[in-house]
């Protein structure tokens, strides 16, 4: 059976990101050029021969910007300008043109929703007071109840406790509450104001005329809010990972958070709550919030689509947007607004056949309706990596981070089975993203003690949840160099985040040319995925496929993908020959025929 073929209107001729293989970059975890101990530009600079080698067509890199960093850069201060952590301007333009020379598209993060309070439009609205021109650029709204001590709906934060702050008018007294769907140091614009808007499409041009390809857009799906900011509460379970807590009661565990907090002098613990990735998506089944997938937020893609338009190169953009169902997400990639929308399914699926098959199903089908790439993606910056939750004795978790104290992951099962999962992944048609250090098959730092973790949610919930630290962990290159070779071979100072001693076996250079190697199967696995175009092909379900016994069969390009998600042994077809496995020993051979091992994948062809 041959499912929907939703590349075929690209096909001919088609856009540069209709199949791309991108690669994400978090700054401060990738390469570190100044020895500081923080990654930055000149080390992405200092790396793009290595991710050019690799054979990825495009690279996002993570926020950037000028940020007092209270929620890892996703809380901008200056949209046109680099934060010192990280370079300068010219650096980045150094980067964009290395990387252009190299034949790598460049991808930006731009954070819409919401700014820093530190921003000087933020700043400027305090000054100015309830009812200025100033103010209107967020959201201000006056209190309820007597003397306005109230918040003025019942929204609660992504990130826990009430989405709005009070501030103080100017002789100190309490004033007007400002919306937050985050972190209180990231107050939320108003999108129905022309000067947000007009700003935000300067932005777009600020970094296109600089020469980026595309642009990675943060809450997609966050930025209008229904009319009147009418309460919202919902008891249906948010679609996602972990526990499955609705919002409301998920924020309710941050009752330390008063709703009177300033914006300014917060504790260190309320500097930059973390966003969870469930928490985002409305509920399965349920109406969306008033605050999340409104009908306005196509119409602001519509006008941004008009002004990549504008350029040559087929600059793109892609939505972070956690909306179900499948449909509404397809939405956002109709033929004037977004070209892409990150497929968080296929990410939740985990290492079991049927939720894959019918992740891949839906996904086919629906981008096939829009005449959009599906998009697929196993690990990202927010995620416990994949190498690990599939290391879990239910592969299909979600934890929220992992400590010392939890069940650690059977790291050579996980890195099996994650090996397996990218054949599965890169066959299919359409766009891959690779996070920093899944081609090197890198597992979640599980044992981090607390006395070094970063991240605010482990410190906003006292603990019980480990947090995003795990998978931020500085990237090793040498093995035998200071700090595995984040800050170059003589090292620098200690990195942001400590590493575990398991990173040495896998560090890039230990893989580079090394057959077997991790690194070396993405090489292989990208290659031939360009050579017979399987980004552009058509996906038809094998005769083999039987995901209720584990089994994943599909072929794309005159090739054929299996992967073993069962726990028994499964023959391969006779006469077929082996193109890639996921493993040396994958393959065995029991009386002239291949069997495939569990846990394992292959391509034939």
């Amino acid at each position: 059976m041959t499912t929907p073929d939703s590349n075929a209107a690209l096909r001919a001729d088609g856009p540069w990101w209709a199949d791309a293989v991108i690669y994400q970059v978090y700054p401060r975890s990738f390469a570190d050029s100044s020895r500081d101990g923080m990654g930055d530009l000149g080390g992405v600079t200092e790396h793009l021969p290595y991710l050019r080698r690799l054979g990825v067509d495009a690279v996002w890199l993570s926020p950037f910007y000028k940020s007092p960093q209270a929620d890892a850069g996703y809380d901008v201060a200056d949209y046109r300008d680099v934060d010192p952590l990280f370079g300068t301007l010219e650096d980045f333009d150094r980067m964009l043109e290395e990387a252009h020379g190299l034949g790598l598209r460049i991808i930006v993060d731009l954070v819409p929703n919401h700014t820093s309070d530190e921003h000087v439009w933020f700043q400027e609205a305090l000054a100015a007071g309830p009812g200025s021109p100033e103010r209107d650029r967020y959201i201000f709204r006056d209190g309820k109840g007597e003397g306005g001590n109230e918040p003025p709906n019942n929204w609660q934060s992504v990130f826990g406790g009430a989405a709005w702050t009070r501030v103080e008018d100017d002789g100190g007294a309490p004033g007007q509450w400002y919306l937050h769907l985050f972190d209180s140091k990231q107050p939320d614009l108003n999108w129905g104001n022309a000067d947000v808007r007009a700003e935000m499409e300067d932005v777009l041009r600020f970094w296109l005329d600089r020469g980026v390809d595309g642009f990675r857009v943060d809450v997609a799906h966050g930025m209008v809010k229904a009319e009147g900011l009418p309460d919202w509460s919902s008891k249906v379970a948010m679609v996602g990972g972990g526990d499955d807590a609705p919002a409301a009661e998920e924020a309710s565990r941050d009752e330390e958070i008063e709703a009177t907090e300033k914006p300014v002098d917060l504790p260190a613990e309320d500097q930059g709550v973390p966003r969870v990735p469930e928490k985002n998506m409305t509920p399965s089944g349920d109406a969306a919030p008033p605050y999340f997938d409104q009908e306005g937020v196509h119409e602001i893609y519509r006008s941004w689509h008009r002004v990549l338009s504008e350029y040559d190169g087929d600059r793109m953009m892609v939505a972070e947007a956690w909306v179900e169902p499948m449909s509404r997400l397809f939405r956002y990639v109709r033929s004037d607004e977004m070209q892409q929308a990150f497929n968080f399914g296929f990410l939740l699926a985990g290492w079991n056949a049927r939720n894959v098959l019918e992740n891949v199903t839906e996904t086919l089908a629906e981008a096939a309706a829009v005449e959009a790439p599906p998009t697929w993606v196993l690990s990202n910056h927010d995620m416990v990596r994949h190498t690990s939750r599939f290391g879990l004795s239910d592969p299909t978790s979600f934890p929220k981070g992992i400590s010392a104290e939890d069940e650690q992951p059977d790291e050579e099962l996980g890195l099996a089975r994650g090996r397996a999962a990218a054949m599965v992944m890169l066959a299919l048609p359409g766009s891959a993203y690779v996070y920093q250090g899944d081609e090197l098959g890198l597992p979640e730092h599980t044992t981090l003690p607390a006395e070094v973790r970063q991240d605010p949610s482990f410190f906003r919930t006292d603990g019980a949840e480990r947090g995003r630290d795990g998978c931020r962990v500085p990237l090793p290159w040498i093995a035998d160099a200071p700090a595995y070779g984040f800050s170059g071979p003589e090292g620098g100072e200690d990195p942001w985040l400590p590493q575990p001693e398991s990173f040495a076996r896998y560090a890039a250079d230990q893989q580079v040319d090394v057959p077997g190697s991790t690194l070396e199967l993405y090489r292989e696995l990208i290659s031939v995925r360009a050579d017979r175009g399987l980004g552009t092909g058509s996906l038809g379900w094998h005769e083999l496929n039987a995901p209720d016994a584990g089994i994943l069969a599909y072929t794309n390009g005159g090739i054929v993908v299996v992967a073993n998600m069962g726990g028994e042994p499964i023959d391969l077809p006779v006469g077929e020959p082996l193109l890639l496995v996921s493993s040396p020993d994958a393959v065995v051979e029991s009386e002239g025929v291949n069997r495939l091992s569990p846990d394992a994948a292959v391509w034939l062809g």
